[in-house]
């Protein structure tokens, strides 16, 4: 998941929300299924002609309600450690959320409620880069303590959420 990467859904308080229509999401649910979909063939799917889809796929990219990308399972790729990081900290979450998302090897963080304040999924070459990012997410001021659980296998991976 690449950093800039948002979810509407939440709306957390300062983002702007995003009315999606029935095309809209019918768009995205199609996107989801095959994301190199020709404008053409998506505009006869949703009703609509090229252009008209065309800018509302823009529309959903601009607004960050949608991204469209390739997404690999990163323990299939050779050297590669994935985990979940869950994270505990003293005193307001955003600012060290900011510090964390800059972080190499931070492919994912959200803030949370429950046992964890940020949760961090983490794709790091191997067991010594996954100690180096810990070490670093410790030495941060304000993290009172972090939990590593090492993902052995990737059963079940899906982005079909959100348009429905």
């Amino acid at each position: 998941m690449s950093d800039s990467a948002k979810r509407p859904a939440a709306r957390p308080s300062g983002r702007p929300s995003t009315e999606l229509d029935q095309i809209d999401r019918a768009i995205i649910e199609h996107l989801q299924r095959d994301g190199r979909m020709p404008f053409t063939k998506l505009g006869t799917a949703v009703g609509l002609s090229e252009a008209a889809v065309r800018q509302r796929v823009q529309r959903l990219l601009d607004a960050d309600v949608m991204q469209v990308v390739a997404v690999t399972n990163p323990l299939w790729l050779a050297g590669r450690r994935m985990a979940m990081i869950g994270i505990k900290v003293n005193g307001p979450v955003q600012p060290l959320a900011d510090q964390i998302q800059q972080l190499d090897g931070v492919e994912y963080l959200v803030v949370t409620a429950g046992s964890f304040d940020l949760l961090c999924e983490a794709v790091v070459a191997d067991d010594a880069g996954l100690l180096e990012l810990t070490n670093r997410l410790r030495s941060i001021d304000g993290v009172s303590a972090t939990e590593t659980m090492v993902y052995l296998d990737l059963v079940k991976q899906t982005f079909q959420w959100g348009a429905h």
